[in-house]
């Protein structure tokens, strides 16, 4: 008989998945780091699951002369949902837990890498619209420039160097994909060879 449930070791696992989707509700998710030369300490725009943080102030305050719209928790629905999201993907790693299907598990890691994807896509939209829907009749316009960020790794806008990385919420959220990756190898016994 095949086997289809799974091993101890793997709702352990779980246990640790769901507490890191917890966890990734109560620090930032990602950072944009902005680096310049007056600005040696550099500034930082931190995402967390519920709103942003960071030097938004002062950010926003430079954002106006370029001709960029000003960053608002409440202008994104993302911050409102998110931590209803986090919280049912812990509620789905306990569930597993209980159900301890190897199937199920298998479901869920696709369900979270098309979620990742589709957050992925948002972010880069995000980045885009701000990037690139300038006021025409703001104080510094540089024809042909954006300002857009980039969705991971660095690039110089004008004076600026800005590094986009994950912060502990989102080194959180990876572990959680690779840990459900794991369990997904380990249960179908993809570790040994046939």
């Amino acid at each position: 008989m095949k086997k289809t449930k799974i091993s101890i070791v793997s709702k352990a696992i779980l246990l640790v998945v769901a507490a890191l989707f917890v966890g990734a509700l109560f620090v930032p998710m990602w950072q944009i780091q902005l680096e310049a030369p007056q600005y040696p300490e550099g500034l930082v725009l931190r995402l967390h699951a519920n709103k942003i943080g960071g030097d938004v102030d002062i950010i926003n305050g430079l954002n106006h002369y370029i001709g960029m719209a000003t960053l608002h928790t409440e202008n994104f629905f993302e911050f409102a949902v998110l931590p209803y999201i986090f919280g049912g993907f812990a509620l789905i790693s306990i569930l597993l837990i209980v159900i301890a299907k190897r199937k199920a598990i298998l479901g869920f890691l696709i369900f979270y890498i098309f979620f990742v994807v589709l957050a992925a896509i948002d972010f880069y939209r995000w980045n885009y619209e701000y990037g690139h829907n300038l006021d025409p009749n703001a104080a510094i316009k540089v024809p042909g420039m954006a300002y857009q960020p980039p969705l991971i790794g660095y690039k110089q806008l004008l004076n600026f160097g800005a590094y986009s990385i994950p912060d502990t919420g989102g080194w959180f959220l990876t572990a959680c994909g690779l840990l459900l990756l794991f369990i997904v190898l380990k249960e179908y016994q993809l570790f040994t060879k046939k």
